[in-house]
């Protein structure tokens, strides 16, 4: 009798853990099998040079105009020097910036999440962004602290592409069979993807706010599954060579690895001339990239760029 029931136990956990992994399997699928598998991300590229000098002047100055970025930092108490960093450095450029803070920090303004939880964080995020700025912005860029953002260059990938459109876009990822966009590199969203967002954020069940209950996924994954669930897919950023323009790497550590692999071309191998972020970089990093992107420049030297993207109105930035 008691070898029967020792059998009869066993079988029922065993039979538990198995319905547990069919379930997890069949919600999203982490990690990376052997087989090639088909990819639903798209490889979106940046305008050439040639297509912008085509349009008119007056076509071009609506055009830069039309562009409003507004930014999200998701940051917490222990990033307060990047955050310090990001504030006195590439967010001024941003058509308006915000620092959204797991708790309250008084020595900086923020919007308080009152919650640890990054994919929490996210949703609020968000969710009060949609509601307060709607109507005023047509893209949206999330970024880490450690991310370093040339909006400028952002504002020239999207110069062509349609905010009215679902874009999710950014440095896509595959995690089984879901395709996201890597948060260490920035995410962009135009308004009808954060509008179909904000959406699937009421239904529980297509968009859970606590993620799965056994396997928890990371936010920016976890941001794809609900995406998924509108028809908004993840598409990769390139310049007009092919090029990625959103890193989840650092110069520093792009260069290294270009040397390393290919050493006859260590910038060409390296990194896009059109690039839009940067990630994991330190402080006093962000503060060397701000030298070198905007202050440094050869006198005499005169740029022919067809287009000029304004600061904002009052802004003090670089």
């Amino acid at each position: 009798m008691l070898s029967e029931s020792s059998s009869f136990m066993k079988g029922v956990l065993l039979g538990g853990i198995f319905c547990v992994v069919v379930t997890l399997l069949g919600h999203v699928k982490i990690g990376h099998g052997t087989r090639a598998r088909h990819h639903e991300h798209h490889h979106i590229q940046a305008p050439n040079k040639e297509e912008v000098l085509n349009l008119s002047e007056d076509e071009r100055l609506e055009l830069s105009q039309s562009i409003r970025v507004y930014c999200i930092v998701l940051v917490k108490p222990k990033d307060i020097g990047h955050w310090a960093a990001v504030r006195e450095t590439w967010s001024k450029h941003c058509d308006k910036a915000e620092f959204y803070s797991s708790e309250n920090v008084k020595v900086f303004n923020a919007v308080v999440l009152n919650t640890n939880d990054m994919w929490t964080m996210m949703r609020k995020a968000y969710k009060i962004t949609y509601e307060r700025y709607k109507d005023e912005f047509n893209w949206f860029f999330l970024a880490y602290p450690t991310t370093f953002a040339i909006i400028e260059n952002l504002k020239y990938f999207l110069l062509k592409k349609d905010p009215a459109q679902p874009f999710y876009i950014g440095h896509t990822m595959k995690s089984g069979d879901l395709e996201y966009v890597d948060g260490e590199g920035g995410i962009v969203l135009s308004i009808e993807s954060l509008r179909r967002l904000s959406r699937v954020f009421e239904d529980s069940d297509k968009c859970p706010e606590q993620g799965g209950m056994i396997w928890k996924l990371s936010e920016d994954k976890q941001l794809a599954v609900c995406l998924k669930y509108t028809g908004v897919i993840a598409e990769n950023a390139e310049d007009s060579e092919g090029k990625d323009v959103f890193n989840t790497k650092s110069v520093n550590a792009l260069i290294k690895e270009a040397m390393a692999s290919r050493p006859e071309q260590v910038v060409d191998g390296c990194c896009s001339d059109m690039a839009i972020t940067f990630n994991g970089l330190s402080p006093n990093h962000m503060h060397v990239m701000m030298y070198g992107v905007y202050r440094l420049r050869p006198y005499g030297h005169s740029y022919s760029d067809a287009l000029v993207f304004l600061p904002p109105a009052g802004s003090d930035n670089d």
